[in-house]
């Protein structure tokens, strides 16, 4: 069963990691692999995206009350448009990706991926783009770098961040609306979750340890959100490349001399 540290520190790697363009999914396999809760899954990473889920919606809790207010408002119809790649990919490849994630084959050559997309992202021309100058084509090419997310250790934030430099987003805003994006992405997770949960088997979490694996993320998730925008202002996405090429090397060449 999963004790109360061990929860602690899956909720600190989900809240950051979840935030940061490093790749949540891809770090949850590692600690879980870490701990030896690699069978555990199931409902551990719905509470912990429930955490995430919780710390975005309270840093965004004007948009939310603006898209309640105006539903067919163009910045629901960005967030639409937004989810709509990664819906579909979902939907016609989750099976694929669900083999895929298990195995844990190929997350150290998605790492590297990721820490090169960011690195060309970042050495763009940077955009002047804010908020209320986002196209729809703009979320819909933002959108579809999110389906890309669907592997395992392709980061979500990091591939959104991305696209939206690529499209001339500046960097804060490019972050913002990430985030943003992330609202409906998480949220369809959990559902999905949720429905595999009640068609299978889940292992048992004490109700403390669910507890704190939740409250947990939700903090380091609120603190990752606001220092990730504040943090690209003036800083550059090539440290967190450096750091995922670091990582999913380091992932090679322990899967190829058996350590992992």
């Amino acid at each position: 069963m999963l004790s109360k540290i061990e929860a602690f520190f899956l909720g600190i790697i989900q809240g950051i990691t979840e935030f940061l363009p490093i790749s949540s999914t891809g770090h949850l396999y590692l600690g879980r692999h870490l701990f030896g809760l690699d069978e555990a899954g199931l409902f551990l990473d719905t509470m912990l995206h429930i955490g995430t889920l919780l710390a975005v919606l309270v840093v965004y809790k004007n948009e939310l009350w603006q898209i309640i207010r105006q539903p067919f408002g163009k910045l629901s119809m960005l967030l639409v448009i937004g989810t709509i790649p990664a819906v579909v990919v979902g939907l016609l490849f989750s099976d694929l990706f669900d083999s895929i994630s298990k195995s844990g084959i190929t997350i150290g050559w998605e790492f590297i991926v990721t820490g090169l997309i960011l690195w060309f992202s970042d050495s763009i021309k940077k955009g002047v783009k804010k908020m209320d100058s986002i196209s729809y084509g703009d979320a819909l090419f933002i959108g579809s770098f999110q389906a890309a997310a669907i592997f395992p250790a392709v980061s979500r934030s990091g591939l959104t961040i991305a696209a939206g430099l690529i499209r001339k987003l500046d960097r804060e805003t490019a972050a913002y609306f990430s985030f943003l994006l992330s609202i409906p992405t998480i949220a369809g997770g959990i559902v999905l979750q949720f429905g595999e949960m009640l068609s299978g088997h889940t292992d048992a979490i004490s109700l403390s340890s669910m507890f704190i694996a939740t409250l947990t993320s939700a903090i380091f998730g609120y603190i990752a959100v606001v220092w990730m925008i504040n943090f690209l202002k003036k800083r550059s996405l090539k440290i967190f490349a450096v750091y995922v090429w670091i990582l999913g090397l380091t992932i090679l060449v322990m899967q190829m001399t058996g350590i992992f």
